[in-house]
């Protein structure tokens, strides 16, 4: 994801029905293979995956619709970016309904520093294994000791997450990948990565702003093996003429193109996949932040997929 109004799209979502948690019911195991024309082995995708901010405007009207959309264009698995006022029984029996599971959400930083257990609670109920944080004000990033109280924040987030079950995990940008004078010249993401638990703070890598930052996916995973259970996969194309603008994303990072279906893009997938049981990855989630027509591009992605062999 960029953050095109990120704390309020996701914030407004999961503050609104937190409240709504019950008993948890039982979760589904996000681990299981499902039925597809594509055979389970170890040189395809399979379940496919969708982080709902690709639909969110979709989302927005009419959230039973387009969950039932989204499974007919035949994913298995999606993530979440917010509820949408709706409780976290009421989408696992929707998720249920449609075949799907929800082995991950996203949540905004605030929530995961002030509504902690109760965000453990609503996730129980859903289904998810994972928790992801998919954002750091760029306040607290300019701040002295910024990334450090993230980091902080992160391990005890990861603890405590731990114990109910369930895996905490962050989701990068390109901001990541620029050298910060505050941390000596690190990197951001170097920092995170040394400066949190692996057992206790997963990694879920977006191949697309990795990418347009110049950083090569494959050499942290060398890296860092199995320290990435889930990715991000979108494209993108390189266009010097391009008017669109992902300043929330990219940071001081220049990027001079814009988004594009998976398989549409620049960037080699095959070449990348090829290489992910190094990285540990169990789920493959696409995204699209700025979509033309997102029921449409969600599809072309999927088949993309669906079809592709490493």
């Amino acid at each position: 994801m960029q953050r095109m109004n990120r704390r309020t799209f996701i914030g407004t979502s999961v503050a609104a029905t937190l409240s709504a948690a019950a008993k948890p019911v039982r979760a589904a195991d996000s681990a299981l293979s499902f039925a597809s024309n594509v055979p389970v082995d170890a040189h395809s995708i399979n379940p496919i995956g969708l982080q709902l901010y690709t639909v969110r405007a979709a989302m927005k009207t009419d959230f039973a619709g387009t969950i039932a959309k989204v499974a007919a264009t035949g994913y298995k698995e999606v993530e979440f970016a917010g509820y949408f006022d709706h409780s976290p029984k009421d989408v696992r029996e929707l998720l249920d309904k449609n075949g799907l599971v929800s082995p991950s959400c996203h949540v905004d930083y605030p929530t995961v520093e002030k509504k902690w257990p109760e965000t453990l609670e609503a996730a129980k109920i859903v289904g998810h294994s994972y928790i992801i944080c998919p954002w750091i004000d760029e306040k607290q990033r300019a701040e002295a000791g910024g990334w450090k109280r993230a980091a902080e924040l992160f391990n005890k987030a990861g603890e405590e997450s731990k114990k109910a079950g369930i895996q905490f995990g962050y989701h990068n940008h390109s901001f990541e990948f620029q050298e910060d004078k505050a941390l000596g010249g690190k990197l951001p993401y170097d920092f995170l990565l040394a400066e949190t638990d692996p057992k206790l703070v997963a990694m879920e890598m977006d191949l697309c702003w990795i990418t347009v930052a110049g950083r090569d996916p494959l050499a942290y995973w060398d890296k860092y093996p199995g320290r990435f259970p889930l990715v991000h996969v979108k494209d993108y194309v390189k266009d010097p003429h391009s008017t669109s603008s992902y300043s929330g994303a990219t940071g001081a990072v220049k990027f001079e193109g814009h988004l594009a279906d998976v398989g549409k893009g620049t960037i080699n997938w095959k070449n990348i996949f090829e290489h992910d049981g190094k990285a540990g990855i169990k789920h493959f989630f696409v995204e699209n932040d700025d979509p033309k027509s997102a029921f449409d591009d969600i599809k072309i992605s999927y088949n993309y997929l669906h079809e592709l062999r490493f």
